[in-house]
């Protein structure tokens, strides 16, 4: 079986391995490495973000931990009962996720927050061994475009086959849906793009 994770010294994109060595001299206390999946693979939904933020995920080793996004992930997860524990914005706080599992379509931070499509087809064969890996699969939960259009690649479509919609759902084929989501940053949460009960939505219509 193809592996999961990359290697911790990946270098399978120069620009991320470049930032990665930058900032393990300017942050020598954050985790600075490819950032690994967080939750069961025998779950039935798997979250896909885009890639770890420089002082959230990068910082903290789990995925969505340490910055806004999290903020608002999490609690959600909580509230709907697809996570057990209390979240304390770190990878040592204790929280588990039920019949859920978080990755990211690109498993390094990138400059700017801001990965490109090269990053993304080369993290791409990460991202499909761990949906094979899913016997029990059924959501793909794309949060943001960035995510939505890797999980489409990677199944072979062409971009134009389903649109990024808020709220969204596609059939993929397989027993398996897609749904979309606004991506949880406190940017699009602070301009009101994304309420938390829009976000809340996405995950409440998957049962």
């Amino acid at each position: 079986m193809s592996r999961l994770e990359p290697d911790p010294d990946c270098t399978l994109c120069p620009r991320l391995v470049d930032f990665r060595v930058q900032n393990q001299a300017k942050f020598p206390d954050f985790h600075n490495a490819p950032v690994q999946s967080f939750g069961p693979l025998d779950a039935e939904i798997l979250i896909v973000g885009l890639a770890p933020g420089l002082k959230g995920a990068n910082c903290t080793g789990r995925p969505f931990t340490g910055d806004g996004a999290g903020d608002l992930l999490y609690p959600t997860l909580l509230k709907l009962n697809l996570a057990d524990g209390d979240f304390g914005a770190s990878a040592e706080d204790g929280l588990v996720l039920k019949n859920c599992r978080i990755t990211n379509a690109v498993r390094c931070v990138p400059p700017a927050n801001k990965s490109n499509a090269q990053e993304a087809t080369a993290c791409r064969s990460f991202l499909l061994a761990e949906i094979k890996a899913m016997k029990n699969l059924k959501t793909l939960v794309a949060i943001g475009k960035f995510s939505h259009d890797s999980l489409l690649k990677t199944f072979g479509f062409k971009l134009s086959a389903f649109k990024f919609v808020h709220g969204a759902q596609y059939d993929l084929g397989n027993g398996l849906v897609l749904a979309d989501s606004y991506h949880c940053s406190s940017y699009n949460t602070n301009t009101g793009r994304l309420t938390p009960k829009m976000f809340e939505d996405v995950f409440k219509a998957l049962f």
